[in-house]
């Protein structure tokens, strides 16, 4: 599965960074990753819903480390990319 595109909507918030959209092999797309300022920097969280009992569920994930790391890599890369090219909103 290659990734083939990558958009990142940013925010100016406290945590939340950016919204990212990603396409996987022009044919199917994930939206609402968060790009978030956590203690240790960056990080890229999956789309999730909230639960009954309050807490939250992935609704998409990799399956394997190795591409969690490809994903968020590649998504972090394009955020730093749109950060330089406009100021975030509000």
């Amino acid at each position: 599965m290659k990734i083939t595109e990558v958009r990142v909507f940013l925010k100016n918030e406290e945590k939340l960074k950016a919204y990212a959209a990603v396409t996987f092999d022009d044919v199917f797309v994930v939206h609402n990753l968060r790009i978030v300022k956590g203690e240790k920097g960056l990080m890229v969280c999956m789309p999730s819903r909230k639960k009954n009992d309050g807490t939250f569920k992935d609704i998409a994930h990799p399956i394997s480390n190795e591409f969690r790391h490809e994903l968020e890599k590649i998504v972090l890369k394009e955020y730093e990319k749109k950060l330089s090219e406009e100021p975030p909103q509000t």
